[in-house]
């Protein structure tokens, strides 16, 4: 398949990428600036801005899915999320891209209460904004029309872990959770091979 990653410089984005050229896929590596991404190797690397519709649909063309795991920091966390969501559904669809998977965050997940993670007692809240901004980007892509999901790890990532080659799926949210970036890629490839979840959001935990 041909997979293009936004966001492929990070930490997640770039084991996606590695994961998707692991088994043979061909890799469109988009980034803010390809100069300074010369470790993205044996994939074509390019320039994008996810919150622009017009530079999405440029590096989609002729892909047959799409992974973000884009954000900038620079950016409110509201408009980053929001104004990336709409970008995506927007270039996407006029390059004929369906497949959307985003790489989320656990603190909007449910929680075992059913709440979600960051509205139950004890949870940390000192980067609540940026919850907020995931939140009101997912609620953005529920308004798309791609065949778009939602990927968030249960709790957290581990950092430092390696690749187990397993993962699971995650009855809820929970915070003592911790997944490597490189067994969460393996559920984010998946999700493009064989789509088991459609316009919906879900939590994955380490196996």
């Amino acid at each position: 398949m041909r997979i293009v990653v936004f966001g492929a410089g990070g930490r997640a984005g770039r084991r996606a990428t590695a994961e998707a050229r692991r088994r043979g896929h061909q890799v469109t590596a988009v980034v803010r600036d390809p100069a300074g991404h010369s470790d993205l190797v044996d994939v074509r690397v390019v320039a994008g801005d996810v919150v622009d519709a017009g530079s999405i649909a440029r590096a989609a063309a002729g892909h047959d899915a799409a992974i973000s795991a884009a954000v900038d920091l620079t950016m409110p966390p509201h408009d980053f999320f929001t104004a990336s969501s709409r970008a995506l559904a927007t270039g996407l669809a006029t390059a004929g891209v369906r497949r959307l998977v985003v790489v989320g965050l656990a603190s909007i997940m449910p929680g075992a209460s059913g709440a979600a993670l960051m509205d139950e007692p004890g949870y940390p809240n000192e980067y609540r904004s940026f919850y907020l901004g995931h939140a009101a980007g997912l609620d953005e892509l529920r308004t798309s029309d791609l065949d778009w999901v939602y990927l968030a790890p249960a709790g957290d990532f581990d950092h430092d872990g390696t690749r187990t080659g397993h993962y699971r799926l995650a009855e809820h949210g929970d915070p003592t959770s911790r997944i490597s970036y490189p067994d969460f890629a393996i559920a984010l490839v998946d999700e493009i091979e064989e789509p088991r979840h459609h316009r919906t959001a879900a939590s994955i935990r380490e196996a």
